[in-house]
């Protein structure tokens, strides 16, 4: 059968993993957290922060993607290949040979690859950090950020690798760059279900105040 965006997202769906629940529970609780406060904050009933939802959700679902090729122990989605031939240690290998800045190429190939597995959990953690910030509306702002961040060291790691597209990751850096100026958790999310009830929320409502 060939390959098509309908049997791609399906094949997501549907694979048979522990990450596949997860993600599940994750698009329920969305919808959860979406459901109360529409109900709660008569502000979120309007029509921009239920688009808002969605295109943050797919955002976050996108990050939740890109973590699943590089699962610990191994950081890499063929546990059976040499190191640097799969996985995150492949892309690595790819910034380390071909990023155009000597400083970033020198960092990861004389600091980050010897190191490998002092830093790969870092990156995992941060990119499902990024994927539950989104997905739920969680810490937007700071989610925004970290998805800033790792999306300009794309850009400028494998901005001349070959076969690649520099305008993918600079598309997102853009859309990270607007959700850490504009926090799309405001839309339907625990952001804005902290700032709808601040009196309750106490310290979360002011920490959402910052990074939310």
């Amino acid at each position: 059968m060939k390959r098509t965006p309908i049997t791609d997202v399906w094949q997501f769906l549907t694979e048979p993993a522990w990450y596949t629940v997860v993600f599940w529970l994750l698009a329920l609780a969305s919808i959860a957290i979406a459901v109360a406060t529409w109900r709660r904050d008569p502000t979120q009933r309007a029509l921009t922060p239920l688009i808002d939802w969605p295109l943050r959700f797919f955002v976050g679902a996108m990050w939740w993607q890109q973590s699943l090729w590089k699962l610990p122990p191994y950081y890499q989605d063929d546990p059976t290949a040499p190191f640097g031939t799969a996985g995150l240690s492949f892309w690595m290998k790819q910034m380390a040979d071909f990023a155009p800045f000597g400083l970033q190429a020198n960092f990861v190939k004389n600091v980050v690859l010897p190191n490998f597995y002092l830093f790969a959990p870092v990156v995992y953690l941060t990119e499902v950090a990024i994927a539950v910030s989104l997905m739920l509306g969680l810490l937007t702002r700071l989610g925004g950020l970290l998805g800033f961040l790792m999306a300009l060291n794309l850009w400028a790691g494998l901005y001349v690798a070959p076969h690649e597209w520099p305008w993918t990751y600079f598309f997102l850096v853009v859309i990270q760059a607007v959700y850490t100026l504009h926090p799309p958790g405001h839309s339907l999310g625990l952001d804005a279900l902290a700032r709808a009830r601040p009196a309750a929320a106490g310290w979360w409502a002011r920490l959402v105040a910052v990074a939310g």
